[in-house]
């Protein structure tokens, strides 16, 4: 017997569904659309009214290169979104281990204070966070840069990986032990890899967030070359000739990392953002 599945019969409702998505999905590509082709203008083209322009000047894909500094600043937002990535998750997944299998007193009202640290606004901490890091002599530094991402990113990762890891059967990890495995052991042998998709959404908001990040960038570094991504593409809106097509090509060339790194995990972040919805 044929267990293959009949295309289901053409409707009025299936078109009009199908019609809808393509709609939809042509107003959020819209915006891009515009970026390459903005990007690929002449210079002398940027004011036109015409929606193409006359020339496609593609070269501005490889000028951007040469002519600014994303080069740089993309190395730099690269250093800085992976370090505050691995940052984030050394510090969060001992904690969220340890308040997902250890009760101790306090522990509610310690989870209660990291979420509370979520709803604090970066921009309105800005002020302390430069006097901070200028009283420790670490402004205008990659460093600074990292801590202070991951630490805005902590509190997401420890509430994540703690629901995560207390999903999982503390039996495993017991059964671990008494073959003769250390908690250490059953931590990385047993829960880590059953945790894997937890520990993916962790590592792709902390990334992103990160990587788009701008407030910081550009109040706790001075120097150009030391800038983030963000920084730097902003830098090319100048007072009397703003790089339009220079600055949309950096925004495309902007994307591509993140794009390529939730290509690669995004199946993993739909389990870790679905997990224990289903019994």
């Amino acid at each position: 017997m044929s267990t293959a599945l009949k295309k289901s019969p053409f409707t009025v409702k299936k078109a009009v569904v199908t019609a809808t998505a393509w709609l939809l999905a042509a107003l959020f590509l819209a915006p891009y659309l515009e970026m390459v082709v903005t990007a690929a203008r002449p210079a002398g083209e940027l004011r036109d009214n015409g929606y193409l322009p006359q020339h496609f000047a593609w070269n501005n894909f490889v000028d951007v290169w040469s002519r600014t500094t994303i080069g740089t600043n993309l190395g730099v937002s690269v250093l800085v979104a992976a370090g505050a990535t691995l940052l984030t998750l050394l510090v969060a997944l001992p904690a969220a281990y340890y308040t997902a299998r250890i009760r101790f007193r306090g522990r509610t009202a310690f989870l209660l204070l990291v979420l509370v640290t979520q709803m604090f606004q970066p921009t309105a901490l800005q002020v302390g966070l430069a006097r901070e890091f200028t009283s420790l002599n670490m402004m205008d530094s990659d460093l600074t840069l990292i801590v202070a991402n991951a630490a805005f990113s902590l509190a997401f990762a420890v509430w994540i990986l703690s629901a995560y890891i207390s999903s999982i059967p503390a039996e495993l990890e017991e059964a671990a032990m008494i073959d003769g495995t250390g908690r250490v052991g059953a931590l990385f042998k047993v829960t880590l890899p059953l945790a894997l998709p937890g520990v993916v959404t962790c590592v792709i908001f902390t990334f992103i967030t990160a990587w788009n990040e701008f407030v910081m960038g550009l109040i706790l570094v001075n120097s150009p070359a030391k800038q983030p991504l963000t920084v730097g593409i902003d830098s090319m809106i100048g007072a009397y000739h703003p790089q339009w097509n220079y600055m949309f090509a950096a925004s495309l060339v902007s994307i591509v990392p993140v794009v390529v790194l939730f290509a690669a995990i995004e199946r993993h972040v739909v389990a870790g953002l679905t997990a224990g919805s289903v019994k």
